[in-house]
């Protein structure tokens, strides 16, 4: 199935959409039709087989029928966004921005001219009741034909300007689909028409010199009621513009972010400017400080800090250093560096991000399925109450034919569908925009809906709660034998080795400063390891298989290689020349905010169940470090969507993964949710996508969704309240405890509805994640949030390391096997000054400000604890805690804090 964009023109309310869709999903060959008043944009979906051109043609027609205006937008289908020239998502939503702004603007210029007549014409028609000062040509018996044409005069301009509501409000009678314009259009002219009758009883009064009668004649003109209705639903109507233009703020913040231009590299070395839509992939760009990042592209040369916060909400700068990828819009906050561009114009993130966001506000959620059932039959029973009213006034009641036309007047006037067709398309929008500020993409507002019945949560393991590449967990030597030659030999033998376990212990050696020694004949053995040679004699790295095969005693090893094993890691054994070096344990890692994300589910009354193809043993081991509810281990792709199956059989089910074997169990759940930095398949699968590839978000999703549904349950909520009261009222339900309504006093009253529905819905901007005091004590320092201070987030979270660090020590063996954490934690006892370091992200972070600190002179031992946010010292004289922080702050980095320690 495909789908075509259309513009509508001529919709004012709840009452047109409704319309609108009527009309068009009655086209043979359309499969479904969305209309999004806000934006005054219509996403029609054709049937399988149907000729999108033709069909479109007489969707335009079925239009225009009922008395409004479509185009095809740009001719761009929604599945092929981006298949063309650079930006059309952002042509699209900047041209939806201009249309809203020129609305807005003459919306302003109408009412400058109403309230320039109307004021006025109000003075001189009611002046005499409230004691205001009249001419005295205006104030004698005689002049009151004068006064009455005056009157008339006045309302002349204001009609005219507002021409609009009669044009479009008989037209919708006249296609049998009376809308709100056609409620106004209604009163203003019974108003009208009743002043021009009374205005010519005024007139034969006057000619049979029956002077009383004329007097009597002119209390009774409508003309400023006619005048005011229409200024003030204009009034409404102006802040209804200004505030439907604030709900698209984040939509048009996220456009603004592309910058104009970039700095193309030419072979020669130097360098031009040129717009960004000219670029192509391929091409080496220049970013310098300050500047905004072109396109998406990798760092071939230099190193730059990028502040992605634009792209993804993550607040704190990112070190980019050649090889890494940089995302289009993100901005170079320090530093130098060429990129090669490898995505732009519609391919880019930032195209990407607004196409998302874009769809999503044109999608309706269900729970607006019901304010569109109302709106569609809401103006004609309030016509026929209006007319009813009339009736009952006039002919039971026996009143004046001034009371009822005033009582049906006020009915026609005060009722308002357009807060219906308001109350849910504008929380949406709000709410999608402001997900999107803080990295969470919401691809639909059903997705928007379901999100907040969420119930359980399924959770991919590997790159979703753990980091999904493995990493040395913990180093043990065999006795006699030093941390630096275990990892000196591993280093040598595995970087021969392609296997991810071995990368892993090469990037860590590497880390720790290891120098390689020469290997010959290397050799893989499978299921084994691998084997070489060095100046030593022959080394074995693998298994402790390998070892025995070899002939080598690991039983020194194998207390803490079978712990490792029981903690979900992969023990490698070492050895040289006959003897037993070391194990090394190799796990993939639980990201740093994985159990706090856990504990924030938890709060929100939400289960977790992790789906892994893991063993039971490596599943098991996580749980007990991040407290997910339920482990099931052992499943394929399809597992996991059977699994998927079966719990949504309890409540609304969300699953979050990152891979393609996720896509299945991502299309099954209620709410596919995809990591950010996941694949691609996984990402179309999913209904929101997590730009900060960050399980802390997948609650935070849960409750904008929350908020925002909130938020249209209470416009929803007081539109129908509104109507409910008010129209009784208007139709002088009260009347006999006096309590009666006029059609001033209505047209403010439904026009403070619209604005009141639209207010409402813009507090969804103030909006931002939060999270529960449980999962803030599990965050590492750096994403601590809520604290009176960062200082007291960082001593809390310094806290539970240094206790788990403890319990670590504790656990090692007596006789020699020492586990690395724990030779850390005896090491950092030594040191007696802690710095708190601010702005450390990764492991460059972490050699930055170690090297910045060892060349303090004085300083004997630096201890950096990335996940601490600390700096430990063992420094002596001329080292003073000023020289210790003028260097971590020359680095780049901020110490709020520095202290003694043990």
């Amino acid at each position: 199935m495909s789908s075509l964009t259309f513009d509508v023109t001529g919709m004012t309310c709840a009452a047109c959409s409704a319309r609108v869709t009527k009309a068009s999903a009655a086209v043979e060959g359309v499969e479904a039709v969305a209309v999004n008043l806000l934006k005054n944009r219509m996403e029609v979906t054709f049937a399988e087989g149907a000729d999108r051109a033709e069909t479109a043609g007489r969707v335009i027609a079925a239009v225009e029928k009922v008395g409004y205006g479509a185009q095809v937008q740009g001719g761009v289908t929604s599945g092929d966004a981006g298949a063309g020239m650079g930006a059309a998502p952002a042509k699209s939503a900047g041209a939806a921005a201009a249309t809203a702004e020129a609305e807005e603007r003459a919306v302003r210029t109408r009412l400058a001219v109403s309230f320039l007549f109307t004021i006025p014409l109000f003075y001189v028609a009611m002046g005499h009741m409230l004691g205001w000062p009249l001419p005295g040509a205006l104030t004698a018996p005689t002049s009151v034909g004068v006064l009455a044409l005056l009157q008339f005069v006045l309302t002349i301009p204001v009609v005219f300007v507002n021409f609009k509501f009669f044009r479009l409000g008989f037209r919708a009678i006249a296609h049998r689909a009376p809308t709100m314009d056609s409620l106004v259009a209604l009163g203003v002219t019974s108003s009208m028409a009743y002043g021009l009758y009374c205005l010519a009883k005024m007139q034969l009064a006057l000619g049979a010199g029956d002077l009383h009668g004329a007097q009597m004649a002119g209390m009774d003109l409508y003309f400023e009621s006619a005048a005011m209705i229409l200024t003030l639903v204009t009034l409404g109507k102006y802040f209804e513009a200004r505030a439907k233009l604030r709900t698209t703020d984040a939509l048009e913040a996220l456009i603004d972010l592309a910058p104009d231009t970039a700095e193309r590299l030419l072979s020669d070395g130097a360098s031009e400017e040129v717009p960004t839509d000219q670029v192509r992939v391929g091409d080496l760009l220049v970013v310098r400080t300050g500047a905004a990042v072109p396109v998406d592209g990798v760092v071939r040369e230099g190193h730059c800090a990028v502040d992605e916060a634009a792209i993804t909400g993550e607040a704190v700068p990112q070190d980019r250093f050649p090889g890494d990828a940089v995302t289009g819009a993100t901005l170079c906050v320090s530093g130098y560096a060429v990129i090669e561009a490898t995505r732009v114009g519609a391919d880019t993130t930032l195209s990407g991000i607004v196409r998302l966001v874009d769809e999503a506000t044109s999608t309706k959620a269900p729970i607006e399925r019901f304010a569109d059932r109302v709106s569609g039959v809401f103006v004609p029973v309030v016509i026929a109450i209006a007319a009813l009213a009339f009736a009952v006034w006039l002919l039971v009641l026996r009143s004046t034919l001034e009371t009822a036309l005033v009582h049906a007047i006020t009915i026609l006037v005060i009722s308002c569908p357009c807060a219906l067709g308001l109350a849910t398309p504008t929380a949406v929008m709000v709410g999608t925009g402001r997900g999107a500020r803080n990295g969470i993409l919401v691809k639909s507002a059903e997705a928007l809906q379901n999100a907040h019945d969420i119930a359980v949560v399924a959770l991919d393991k590997t790159g979703t709660i753990t980091a999904g590449a493995p990493s040395v967990v913990s180093v043990t030597t065999a006795p006699g034998v030093a941390e630096d030659e275990l990892l000196s030999i591993a280093h040598a033998v595995e970087q021969r080795s392609e296997h991810p376990l071995a990368q892993a212990v090469c990037a860590f050696a590497v880390e720790r400063g290891m120098a390689a020694p020469a290997v010959e004949g290397f050799e893989q053995v499978p299921a084994r390891g691998v084997v070489g040679t060095t100046g030593g004699g022959r080394v074995v790295a693998g298994n402790e298989a390998l070892l025995s095969d070899e002939g080598v005693d690991a039983s020194a090893l194998t207390a803490p290689a079978r712990q490792a094993a029981e903690q979900g890691a992969t023990p490698l054994f070492f050895a040289c020349a006959g003897r037993a070096l070391g194990m090394i344990a190799v796990a993939d890692t639980v990201k740093p905010t994985s159990a706090a994300a856990i504990a924030d589910l938890r709060a929100l009354g939400v289960r977790t169940v992790m789906l892994t193809g893991d063993n039971e043993r490596t599943a098991h081991a996580i749980q007990a470090a991040v407290g997910v509810d339920e482990v099931i281990a052992g499943v394929s792709p399809l597992d996991k969507e059977r699994h998927v199956r079966r719990l949504a059989e309890g409540g609304t089910v969300a699953m979050v993964g990152d891979g393609i074997n996720d896509a299945p169990a991502l299309a099954r759940a209620d709410v596919g949710i995809a990591i950010g930095a996941g694949t691609d398949i996984a990402i179309d699968s999913a209904d929101i996508v997590l730009m900060r590839s960050d399980l802390m978000d997948v609650a935070s999703a849960i409750r904008l969704s929350r908020a925002t549904m909130r938020n249209v349950r209470q416009n929803l909520f007081w539109a129908l309240i509104y109507n409910a009261v008010c129209i009784p009222v208007a139709a002088g339900a009260l009347a006999w405890a006096g309590v009666e309504l006029n059609p001033m006093i209505a047209a403010a009253a439904m026009s403070l509805s619209s604005v009141s529905v639209v207010s409402n819905a813009l507090r969804l901007r103030r909006w931002r994640p939060v999270h529960s005091p449980g999962a803030l004590a599990l965050l590492p320092a750096e994403r601590f949030e809520g604290a009176a201070s960062r200082q007291e987030a960082t001593h809390a979270s310094a806290a539970v390391s240094t206790e788990e660090g403890a319990a670590a020590a504790a656990a090692d063996t007596s006789d020699g096997q020492t586990a690395r954490i724990g030779q850390e934690t005896e090491r950092s006892i030594a040191m007696n000054r802690e710095l708190k370091v601010e702005g450390m992200m990764c492991q460059h972070c972490v050699r930055h400000v170690t090297k910045a600190l060892e060349g303090v002179e004085g300083v004997s031992a630096v201890e950096v604890s990335l996940e601490a946010g600390t700096a430990r010292v063992a420094a002596e004289a001329p080292a003073t805690d000023e020289a210790l922080v003028a260097a971590v702050v020359d680095a780049g980095y901020e110490v709020p804090s520095i202290s003694a320690c043990a």
